[in-house]
């Protein structure tokens, strides 16, 4: 397949390319600097600028772009780029696929667990509400714009959850706190975080662009675990303790609507399409996830 990826650079997108190119697949970036090979195009989605012809011939657009959720505090200024980083490139490819007489036949946008809140214990299917809060609105609005995509075009959301890998990403500032023995839970470690490891996460895009399936998916283990069990089982793979809980206050005080929505919101996410459709995950369980995550595979 010929596959258009929006945010390849990142840690996704890298980690994506690298798995596509050697399963036969060629991957075209689609780069805001000046494209550097014939494998990159330039684009700004900011200013809505993309050539049509970029996605011309293309069999799949793989949507990754948007500004780092937790990377910076979530002033009125950076909750504004949350959204316009994400809407703009959707709206972006959307347009240029219209401007085709044959689009892509296939469109995967990335969305979030965000998109159900806080749901407490309840079990999250992909029919589940959406519910509140600024992550839910991201999604919500991350989803709808991807929706739009020209009649005829196959488009998937994976609601991806909290990704697991060796170094960065949703784990970046957690897991050196683990690997020294001075990381815990954060609050009461009750709340559910659904996850996933980075090879399964390329696994299932590449699963969802040669399968039928369409519509929200929910992209996480089969397995659920809670905060504590989380950081429990990493520790246990590290062979370090894991006991220095951070409590709720504080985080909120360090980090304020961040901490509520990302790090104690609980989504108890089942990924019942994925299970339904016959995806096989490389790391089904959370200790063989730890063990993928602490290199000892």
């Amino acid at each position: 397949m010929r596959i258009v990826i929006a945010g390849a650079s990142g840690l996704i997108g890298t980690h994506m390319s690298a798995t596509f190119r050697p399963a036969g697949h060629q991957v075209i970036s689609l780069v805001r600097r000046e494209a550097s090979s014939a494998a990159e195009v330039q684009w700004n989605p900011a200013a809505g600028e993309l050539d049509p012809k970029a996605l011309e011939g293309a069999d799949a657009v793989v949507n990754l772009s948007g500004a780092g959720i937790g990377d910076r505090p979530w002033t009125r200024n950076r909750v504004a780029e949350l959204f316009s980083s994400r809407l703009d490139s959707t709206r972006t490819l959307t347009n240029a696929m219209r401007q085709l007489d044959s689009p892509p036949p296939v469109f995967i946008s990335q969305s979030g667990a965000g998109y159900y809140g806080d749901a407490g214990n309840t079990v999250l299917r992909e029919d589940a509400p959406q519910g509140a809060g600024t992550l839910a609105r991201i999604c919500g609005e991350w989803e709808a714009a991807a929706a739009a995509a020209p009649p005829g075009i196959r488009v998937v959301t994976p609601r991806t959850a909290v990704v697991l890998s060796r170094k960065g990403g949703a784990l970046g500032r957690l897991l050196p706190l683990i690997r020294l023995g001075i990381g815990g839970p954060l609050g009461n470690g009750r709340q559910y975080w659904p996850w996933i490891t980075l090879p399964d996460v390329s696994a299932a895009f590449l699963f969802l662009l040669e399968s039928d399936v369409s519509g929200p998916v929910n992209l996480c283990a089969p397995e659920e675990a809670n905060v504590n069990e989380l950081v429990a089982a990493l520790a246990h793979a590290l062979h370090r303790p894991a006991a220095l809980r951070v409590p709720g206050p504080v985080l909120r005080f360090v980090m304020r609507d961040l901490a509520d929505e990302l790090l104690l919101a609980s989504q108890r996410m089942e990924p019942a399409r994925l299970s339904s459709a016959g995806f096989t995950w490389q790391h089904p369980t959370l200790a063989q996830a730890a063990e993928w995550v602490a290199g000892k595979e």
